[in-house]
């Protein structure tokens, strides 16, 4: 680390074109504060480790619903592609093949959420984005599992309305299921 002559009583803090910033030295400012905290007084320290603490928790329980909402329209592919090869005629042109692979976006939809997607929005005309935006973790996991088992089911000819009527029977034990998991988590 380089040494830098300051004049007495003024701090000059590290600027991004310091070498150890740019070398992995900014990880020693969390314990710099953390030891200033300290020296302050014992219960400012406690508060702010225990504000550290929190918000690495919420940034871990962030990265993990992003996580899973990457995975969830990864296995889309899976599912769009089982419409393409299965349920688009070569014929039908890009308006209505669009119109064919919505529709079966939404019989995951109403299986896991209860509403299309159209639905959703007249309901929250105020929110970006879609409904899967907003899932919980539990939803976006139990959603990559019925876009599989959707795939799955179309590619075997079963009809519409009863792959949604399985689709929503699936996604009620499975959410019971994840939901039962967590609250036992959330006991202990």
């Amino acid at each position: 680390m380089r040494s830098r002559s300051l004049p007495p009583n003024e701090f000059s803090p590290p600027t991004p074109s310091d070498s150890s910033l740019r070398l992995g030295g900014i990880y020693a400012i969390s314990d710099i504060a953390f030891k200033f905290a300290n020296w302050v007084s014992v219960e400012f320290e406690l508060y702010l480790v225990k504000e550290y603490q929190r918000l690495k928790s919420e940034e871990q329980q962030l990265i993990g619903w992003t996580a899973k909402r990457e995975l969830s329209k990864i296995n889309y592919y899976i599912h769009t592609d089982a419409v393409r090869a299965n349920l688009i005629p070569s014929e039908v042109d890009t308006y209505h093949s669009s119109l064919i692979y919505a529709e079966e976006a939404d019989v995951l939809n109403v299986a896991l959420f209860g509403m299309t997607a159209k639905e959703w929005r007249k309901t929250n005309p105020d929110l970006k984005g879609n409904m899967r935006d907003y899932a919980t973790i539990n939803q976006l996991i139990c959603l990559s599992n019925l876009e599989n088992l959707n795939a799955v089911l179309i590619g075997d000819g079963i009809p519409q309305r009863e792959r949604l009527k399985r689709l929503n029977q699936i996604a009620i034990k499975q959410m019971s299921v994840l939901e039962e998991v967590a609250s036992r988590k959330l006991l202990k």
